[in-house]
């Protein structure tokens, strides 16, 4: 009686601890152990830095005064590139909306005459650049 007393009171192996034996002597996963011990403190070093950097990101995450300094920062970069991208989107849709009125015909006069606008030279200058500089990144 006593022996059966003894093994109730140990507890049954169940399956899944046999599992985790059977990986457990395996000579590969021996050796992920014994690399992953021997890693242990950078690990530690590493998690200790991720959770200063996690607690420095949810400070400025919740705090309000970096959030409107941001929104503030943000708005003063995109704000001129903003108006600069509508005020040439306006003078496009203006542009188009001249050119489909008039039925005026450009002749060569009128073509020589646009040539020496040094707006159109500008034109001019950055096609030509930019010819030459695709012309060089296709070369090369």
């Amino acid at each position: 009686m006593s022996e059966q007393t003894t093994q109730s009171q140990q507890p049954a192996v169940n399956q899944q601890q046999l599992d985790v034996l059977d990986q457990l002597l395996d000579p590969q996963v021996q050796a992920s152990l014994t690399a992953l011990v021997n890693e242990l403190p950078k690990l530690a070093e590493m998690v200790t830095t991720l959770t200063q950097v996690y607690d420095v990101a949810q400070g400025l995450a919740t705090d309000t005064v970096f959030k409107n300094d941001m929104v503030n920062a943000t708005s003063e970069i995109v704000g001129p590139v903003v108006k600069s991208a509508k005020g040439l989107a306006a003078t496009a849709i203006e542009a188009k909306d001249r050119a489909d009125v008039s039925h005026e015909q450009i002749g060569l006069f009128g073509i020589l005459k646009l040539m020496k606008d040094p707006q159109v030279q500008s034109v001019f200058r950055f096609a030509n650049a930019f010819l030459e500089v695709s012309k060089e990144k296709q070369n090369h």
